[in-house]
């Protein structure tokens, strides 16, 4: 699927840079473009390309029946939790909790390790533990019950992705292209 969208992008682009009109990139014309400080620098662009997000603690009824459900952050130990490694990250990704101002970061242990949210969120249906992923990736199994959701008051929404880009610079038609594709409403 990521490969079709990407090869539909490249062509995308190959047709804009082939073209003899030119590309603005004026407010006028890229509406959801928002100036931002990205660390500290005016001079970069953020081109929002995702709607806020929310993670989601989740297992199945099944795992549940045998395991009490965890109303804190710091029962999550006690449960057997899939964990996630990110490589830009260096290690297992402690799971991060915010509520009433309060933050908490848990390292959790569970038998299960991997590198993506989607092995997490198939072993989670498997009855094997609890997964902690964004919400999204599992809005239509809660919605069925076939997974459910603990401690959601203490999972508080977070700013979606961005596209940070220098704003000094006359971008080339393919990155425009690129970009406009990739913003939120486009």
């Amino acid at each position: 699927m990521i490969r079709l969208i990407l090869s539909s992008l490249l062509l995308a682009a190959v047709a804009a840079c082939s073209t003899t009109s030119p590309v603005s990139t004026s407010p006028a014309d890229a509406p959801l473009i928002e100036r931002a400080r990205f660390f500290g620098n005016p001079s970069k662009v953020a081109a929002r390309i995702s709607p806020d997000g929310r993670m989601a603690v989740v297992g199945t009824p099944g795992y549940f029946a045998k395991h009490p459900k965890p109303k804190t952050p710091r029962d999550l130990p006690a449960h057997n939790c899939i964990n996630i490694r990110l490589p830009t990250a260096g290690g297992l990704y402690a799971w991060e909790f915010k509520k009433a101002g309060r933050e908490l970061n848990v390292r959790v242990e569970g038998q299960l390790v991997f590198n993506t949210a989607t092995l997490a969120v198939k072993a989670a249906l498997a009855g094997i533990g609890l997964a902690f992923v964004p919400e999204q990736r599992v809005q239509s199994y809660l919605e069925s019950g076939e997974l459910l959701r603990v401690l959601p008051d203490w999972c508080p929404a977070f700013s979606g992705f961005h596209l940070y880009y220098p704003s000094r610079r006359q971008p080339t038609p393919a990155f425009v292209v690129v970009a406009n594709a990739l913003r939120l409403g486009a």
